[in-house]
């Protein structure tokens, strides 16, 4: 059984990396469509170019976290920085018209132990060393 061709709003990864910037953006959700359609920021566009330019093995380094994905980021590793670490991401086409903060979370998931001193009825009277 063969694999099954991925395609954005019916549109296959060869076509959509054709693709200008605008015809790309009437694709997207609409929040997405108007941040492209207003321009980019100064950082969206330097990052753009450096990605169009630049094929190394290294991830690239961005603090841009509210950039859009677009298809020339495909295929390429972008280590995002989410407050605290670099989280290194390969944008694959599922990525596509995401921000790329989505996928670098800035929060952990709390995972509590047990419970603490004085916490429990039976801790009550337990001495502290």
């Amino acid at each position: 059984m063969a694999k099954k061709q991925f395609t954005f709003y019916g549109k296959e990864t060869e076509a959509l990396k054709q693709m200008k910037l605008e015809e790309f953006a009437q694709l997207l959700p609409s929040r997405h469509r108007r941040s492209i359609k207003r321009g980019l920021t100064a950082e969206q566009q330097s990052l753009l170019k450096i990605l169009q330019h630049k094929k190394s093995e290294k991830p690239l380094r961005t603090h841009v976290r509210d950039m859009v994905i677009v298809p020339e980021m495909l295929d390429r590793r972008i280590a995002v920085y989410n407050g605290k670490e670099w989280n290194i991401l390969t944008i694959i086409p599922e990525m596509l018209g995401h921000y790329l903060g989505e996928f670098s979370l800035t929060r952990k998931n709390v995972k509590h132990s047990g419970p603490g001193i004085g916490a429990t009825r039976g801790s009550k009277f337990e001495s502290v060393k």
